[in-house]
């Protein structure tokens, strides 16, 4: 969407207009995806818009890898925007455009107090331990008195009587006195706008008819609806947007999620952790919202069900296990090509992505991640010598050794090297000893795959083949068996 004040507020003929605004410091943050998502549901539930605004106006702490983080992040769960993203440094012109209408219609004005004279006042209200508030002698100074040549700010007028009161489709009926309301910077000195100004402004321009956003902005609604109303009785056409405050995610002690409750940026959970997007778009969606006991939710079957009113009031709670299991399922749901692609890169060495594939099936059931996954095939890719996990080595026995020289005796000559036949011909030669088929099973998984874990012995054989199969086993038999196999 371009910028400047060529955007008109049609949110009200266009019908639902939501939107996602973040600041391009950093990461995509977890709760913030939780916000797009929120925002991007409740425009498809109502056949309405879903837009993207970059907030960039702090120049020192906005980066471009920033931008690009949020953007890759977005894209990666499906939330990028229905039209291009505005950016609202490049509208400032026409944020100053709606301070100076403000001020020209009285309902702002020129502050010329210096960071001084405030300083004192904020430390003498401290002093006598009452809050501090602006009480700017220049709020109804006539325009004749303004110093030539001084700078100042321009302010809102704040009411100082009555109330306000938001009817928030979360958080319900919210009301507070006007008096508790500052007469808040909306051009700094240097005439730059302010974020609450811009906030606004854009909100208005890009036609948003409902802001969802964390519950931390509840105080900043009540400001923003004081530059909303002052524009209405300016020019018209400026309503109230519906409110939604959504509760914070917090860790699972209760304490506001922070880095010690593990990763934060929605960049983590996908390279570093190894989680599908469908998992964490499932996961983010039941944080704080649900559908009866239903905890698998589609994407189709949440814009079928989302309604922002059924969002909890209380903060929701991080539980990384309840992610992972939840990502189990999405793996097991999973198209195979698709998860080869994706596990390739995280194992060492050259893949055969085909065989990659193949294995999925059997790899994909007992894995919660991506990198659980990798680990589970790295088997498949590793070079002789094999390495032997310290556990293995403890099942390759004298005993062990010999019977795995019997058992490449008994497999070597089978005809089809198919799961079938490995599986009758193995059953069979247990029987004949007189054990149970995992005492055959354990060393050889050891001596095939160098673990403890692994897929079911005869998918192991298989996969690998017959010739790796049988030569991963002779590396591990008794030299005297080893002898009598090659005879």
């Amino acid at each position: 969407m371009a910028s400047g004040s060529g955007m008109a507020g049609t949110g009200a003929a266009q019908g639902v207009v939501t939107r996602f605004a973040p600041s391009p410091t950093g990461f995509l943050h977890i709760g913030g995806a939780r916000t797009a998502l929120f925002n991007w549901l409740y425009a498809r539930h109502t056949g309405g818009k879903y837009l993207l605004r970059i907030e960039d106006t702090d120049r020192a702490r906005s980066t471009e890898p920033a931008i690009a983080a949020i953007f890759d992040g977005l894209d990666w769960l499906g939330l990028m925007g229905d039209e291009p993203a505005t950016f609202q440094f490049a509208r400032s012109d026409r944020h100053a455009e709606v301070a100076h209408a403000l001020l020209g219609a009285g309902h702002a004005y020129r502050c010329y107090l210096t960071q001084e004279e405030l300083a004192a006042r904020r430390e003498q209200a401290q002093a006598e331990r009452r809050p501090f508030r602006i009480e700017s002698e220049w709020r109804d100074a006539a325009p004749n008195s303004w110093p030539a040549d001084q700078p100042y700010v321009v302010r809102i007028k704040a009411p100082r009587e009555g109330e306000t009161t938001i009817d928030d489709l979360v958080q319900g009926s919210i009301t507070v006195a006007n008096v508790e309301l500052d007469d808040f910077i909306l051009l700094r000195s240097d005439g730059t706008p302010t974020y609450m100004l811009a906030v606004v402004v854009d909100d208005h321009d890009m036609g948003v008819t409902h802001v969802i956003r964390g519950d931390d902005h509840i105080n900043n609604a009540f400001r923003q609806l004081l530059i909303i109303r002052g524009m209405h009785a300016v020019e018209g056409g400026w309503p109230d947007p519906a409110y939604g405050h959504v509760p914070l995610i917090h860790g699972a002690d209760g304490a506001k999620l922070s880095k010690r409750h593990g990763a934060l940026g929605v960049d983590a959970y996908r390279d570093e952790m190894g989680i599908l997007p469908e998992a964490l778009f499932n996961y983010l969606l039941r944080l704080g919202w649900g559908h009866g006991d239903d905890e698998i939710i589609s994407r189709d079957q949440a814009v079928e069900w989302f309604d922002i009113g059924h969002v909890g009031k209380g903060a929701a709670r991080f539980d990384l296990a309840k992610l992972q299991s939840l990502n189990g399922h999405y793996l097991r749901e999973a198209d195979d090509a698709r998860l080869a692609d994706l596990v390739a890169p995280r194992i060492t060495g050259a893949v055969d992505l085909e065989l990659l594939t193949r294995a999925m099936p059997v790899l994909k059931v007992r894995a919660k991640d991506l990198n659980e996954l990798a680990a589970g095939a790295a088997f498949l890719f590793t070079t002789r010598p094999l390495a032997i996990e310290d556990k293995a080595a403890a099942l390759l026995t004298d005993d062990a050794r010999a019977l795995l020289g019997a058992i490449a005796e008994r497999i070597t000559g089978l005809r089809d090297w198919t799961l079938d036949v490995l599986e009758a011909a193995l059953k069979a030669m247990a029987e004949e000893r007189g054990l149970g088929l995992g005492k055959l099973a354990q060393p050889l998984r050891a001596a095939l795959t160098g673990q403890t874990t692994s897929p079911g012995i005869f998918d192991v054989l298989v996969l690998l083949g017959r010739d790796e199969s049988l030569a991963r086993i002779g590396a591990q038999v008794l030299p005297a068996a080893a002898r009598q196999v090659e005879e």
